[in-house]
């Protein structure tokens, strides 16, 4: 082989070697954007869901800043900011009373599973899923809700 083929060879070899890395940045990047709660495909037992619901996913180096903007039955808003850090260790939380910190663990590059806890307890658990094409967001949640009664959801969320 001439030098050229080999330098060739070389780059080729570099980029496929890169490629899976690539590919997990840019499906992880499906996040980000604006997401808007299918109220139609999503249950939340007890109940009642609430009226509106968006989720605002910014990226923020490796992780992610997730702003949900809420209008519940009754018609109050709320802001609850999540920053999405995949290291598996609490990041605070704001904006709900009932967590203070969030714990995220990377499944894969379209699965979490996350731990929400007050004061180090933890209170709600569950996970989200990026479908393949990336249009739409799955947030699965179990535990302990307002007045603390148990609570189970499944949120499914449409990119917008």
């Amino acid at each position: 082989m001439n030098r050229r083929t080999i330098l060739i060879l070389g780059l080729l070899s570099a980029a496929l070697a890169t490629a899976p890395s690539q590919v997990g940045l840019t499906q992880s990047n499906l996040l980000v954007g604006r997401w808007k709660l299918n109220l139609e495909k999503s249950k939340f037992t007890p109940g009642p869901p609430p009226k509106s619901q968006t989720l605002n996913f910014e990226g923020v180096g490796q992780d992610f800043k997730n702003t949900a903007e809420t209008i519940d039955a009754q018609g109050q808003a709320t802001k609850i900011v999540f920053m999405h850090i995949y290291d598996g260790k609490p990041h605070p939380t704001t904006g709900n009373p009932l967590f203070d910190a969030t714990t995220y663990t990377r499944v894969d590059d379209h699965h979490v599973k996350w731990v929400r806890s007050k004061a180090d307890k933890p209170v709600q658990t569950g996970t989200n899923e990026i479908s393949a094409d990336g249009k739409t967001f799955t947030v699965s949640t179990e535990g302990i809700g307002p007045n603390g009664q148990p609570i189970s959801s499944v949120a499914v969320y449409e990119k917008q």
